[in-house]
């Protein structure tokens, strides 16, 4: 994921009713939905939401039915029309593209899946996957090359000459995410795109579009009511409800620090050890030595501190092992260097791993695990007080 900014949505706000923009004017007074829609007529699906997806990034909205999610993302693809605010792509407002350039956008740029896979009933797997591309104007050979390669990738090839009743829904949505993926977009916008399949095809699903980003690196707004779904999905998550942004983080910011008690509702159930990454938990590291420093030295700031490990670098600067302040008292008369020293059993492990990954090691030793980033820099520690800690709270 970069920091480009790939879409900006600024004050996005969506009215439904025959005087919708007159009717907005009473949103800025604060008033609920329900006290807007007494007042005016009107529905309030979506109010002021602003946020910025960065390019290569998932990007989740969560919220429970009615709070403006699906509203939202067809505000974003202009299947509706905003009533007040700006829907930036690449730094185009897209509310003021011409009929033309809008569907040039979205045949070439950005890709919707629908939770009701709108398959064409009377075209193959293949034909309905090639179909963007021959709306465009692609070479028949071209477009089912393509769509044969995109069907590999999500797990169909060997279906491409069926038709969709003769698949299960799992395969049908798959076909559907081959559709999407066949034009080869930039954005994808899923609008609970699982939420009808059967809970292991859902997990199978949720798996596999994991794998394809992990590939792909596509922009993702992926809209959900499970909040299971948005922890597992989302780079970063927004909690929506009553059409507006509740809270907007990391899975880990929503699970450590809700910031209401509708969050914390959602929050309560989680199984925080498969959600909660070192780089959430982790502490700094007191004692970090280079492998050139002296014993006396350290072994003084040991005692001083009250630590019991110290961790090493290499000359490059990277992390190296864990001495024991024990291992060092030992080992003070040995004329060994430090490198010599440390422990061969030291576990090391990455800022974006879970504690799921981390407890079956905690478990097998009684030093730290050392966290590195993804240039093997050391950025911080954990223990097994902090694994328990951030289980019970």
């Amino acid at each position: 994921m970069t920091n480009d900014k790939k879409i900006s949505c600024n004050y996005v706000s969506k009215v439904y009713g025959e005087h919708s923009e007159k009717a907005l004017e009473y949103s800025d007074s604060g008033i609920s939905q329900e006290e807007f829609q007494k007042t005016t007529g009107h529905v309030l699906a979506v109010k002021d939401i602003s946020f910025d997806v960065s390019k290569g990034e998932t990007f989740v909205v969560m919220g429970l039915s009615g709070s403006g999610k699906s509203t939202l993302v067809r505000c974003i693809s202009r299947l509706v029309e905003p009533t007040r605010g700006m829907v930036l792509v690449d730094g185009e407002n897209i509310l003021e593209m011409s009929d033309k350039d809008l569907i040039e956008m979205r045949r070439h740029k950005m890709s919707m899946v629908f939770q009701h896979f709108g398959l064409f009933p009377h075209r193959s797997v293949i034909h309905n996957v090639s179909y963007g591309l021959e709306i465009r104007g692609v070479q028949k050979s071209a477009r089912l090359e393509k769509a044969r390669e995109v069907l590999e990738l999500v797990g169909l090839d060997g279906w491409e000459e069926y038709f969709p009743e003769e698949l299960s829904g799992g395969m049908q949505q798959r076909v559907g995410l081959a559709r999407a993926l066949a034009v080869d977009p930039e954005i994808l916008l899923f609008d609970e795109p699982f939420s009808a399949l059967d809970p292991l095809i859902r997990r199978e699903m949720q798996d596999e579009l994991l794998r394809i980003q992990e590939l792909m690196q596509k922009t993702i707004i992926f809209i959900t009511h499970d909040f299971l779904e948005a922890l597992k999905m989302g780079d970063r998550i927004a909690i929506m409800k009553g059409g507006e942004f509740i809270q907007t983080g990391r899975p880990e910011d929503l699970v450590l620090r809700p910031a209401d008690d509708y969050v914390r509702k959602f929050t309560e159930d989680v199984p925080r050890a498969k959600v909660l990454t070192t780089k959430a938990i982790m502490k700094p590291c007191e004692m970090i030595v280079n492998e050139t420093d002296q014993y006396p030295g350290i072994e003084s700031k040991l005692l001083e501190k009250n630590c019991e490990f110290v961790f090493v670098l290499d000359r490059t600067g990277a992390f190296l092992g864990i001495i024991s302040r024990q291992h060092l008292h030992e080992s003070r008369d040995s004329n060994l260097g430090l490198s010599n020293l440390v422990s061969n059993r030291s576990y090391v492990a990455s800022s974006t791993s879970t504690m799921d990954d981390l407890l079956k090691r905690a478990a097998a030793t009684d030093e730290p695990i050392a966290i590195v980033d993804d240039s093997k820099k050391l950025v911080g520690y954990v223990d097994r007080a902090c694994l328990l800690s951030a289980l019970v709270h």
